[in-house]
């Protein structure tokens, strides 16, 4: 990947986290390009990365070697068409986007276009995304790997089959806003108690970061490590036993249920 050219079909936030992390991962910014509409935004983005920005999604296109679709699913009928001109299968094309599945994208493009799904996360943007991945009929191996080593450089990335893919949207493509919603509860309930704000802020997301943590570096499954912490009679039971009376579990799993059906609408749409 760092030797072939880049180019970013839309710059906003997921776009610059992953060229962020591409950036740190040794990708030259010589080597990326970003087609954006914004005048505002594509200076922003040149000046505080240094790489190519233009306003002509066609001229990207026909530069670069790597396509990364980042736009907004909605938008996909009006941009497919401007970089479908310039596309061949010594391209290949990586989409963001929720919901638009490889046979979709692979409808717009000529002969037997070379595409990949993924499902990045904002959590990229600090170098600790959640992200999914799977081939369109006519990726290769290669580009699966190319696309994960991409997604690896701004966290952790799955290959998965196309039709697990909606999942991934509901689980990790919209879990962040679940995790910012318990943090904020967590620290919440702790003011109620009497402890400060910005305490009860810092100690509830460190409190969610070192759990998460502990999850991935012991290997051990959740419900093990919080057994380990449920002393008889102790404080934690009593909390846990609280969030068993409000439905936590099924609410959460409900949660991605139904995010997951919205990314199935959007695909559908």
């Amino acid at each position: 990947m760092r030797e072939r050219k880049i180019g970013f079909i839309g710059g906003g936030n997921m776009a610059e986290a992953l060229i962020r992390g591409m950036l740190a991962a040794s990708f030259s910014a010589e080597r990326i390009w970003v087609a954006e509409p914004r005048a505002e935004r594509r200076e922003w983005l040149e000046e505080h990365y240094g790489f190519a920005a233009r306003a002509d999604n066609g001229e990207v296109a026909k530069a670069c070697d790597v396509l990364i679709l980042s736009i907004k699913p909605q938008m996909i009928n009006s941009v497919m068409p401007e970089i479908a001109e310039y596309f061949s299968d010594k391209k290949l094309l990586i989409s963001i986007l929720a919901g638009v599945s490889t046979q979709a994208l692979e409808s717009f493009l000529p002969g037997a276009p070379r595409v990949v799904r993924v499902m990045p996360n904002t959590p990229a943007l600090v170098g600790e995304g959640a992200a999914g991945l799977c081939g369109g009929r006519h990726a290769r191996e290669g580009d699966l790997t190319a696309a994960q080593q991409l997604l690896e450089s701004v966290g952790v990335a799955r290959v998965v089959t196309e039709k697990e893919m909606d999942a991934v949207t509901g689980l990790s493509g919209s879990g962040p806003a679940y995790v910012y919603t318990l943090i904020e509860a967590l620290a919440d309930g702790a003011v109620r108690q009497g402890l400060g704000r910005d305490d009860a802020l810092a100690l509830a997301s460190q409190t969610v970061l070192g759990a998460a943590r502990m999850v991935l570096e012991t290997g051990e499954h959740p419900a093990v490590l919080r057994d380990r912490v449920c002393s008889p009679g102790g404080t934690t039971i009593a909390g846990v036993a609280a969030l068993e009376e409000g439905n936590f579990r099924a609410t959460l799993m409900e949660a991605v249920n139904r995010a997951t059906q919205r990314s199935r609408e959007l695909g559908n749409s």
